[in-house]
């Protein structure tokens, strides 16, 4: 176990619990730009490709706006 998850708990827990619904609609927005078929619930269906473009440009969008936040 890594000293990050010492505690046991899912590390896929959001830190903010209010942000969940946020992150929900900019998972679905980025999916929709990128073309990848996310729909509500089960995504099994999506090739392990598909879902790691929607995390990917996830990061990549959250990286700009920082940066952008950053400079000024």
């Amino acid at each position: 176990m890594s000293a990050t998850n010492s505690s046991g708990s899912n590390s896929n827990q959001m830190a903010v619990p209010q942000a969940k619904e946020a992150m929900n609609r900019f998972k679905q927005e980025v999916a929709s730009e990128i073309g990848v078929p996310l729909k509500e619930g089960y995504n099994g269906d999506l090739t392990s490709a598909q879902a790691g473009s929607i995390g990917g440009e996830m990061v990549k969008k959250m990286i700009m706006k920082q940066e952008e936040q950053m400079s000024k």
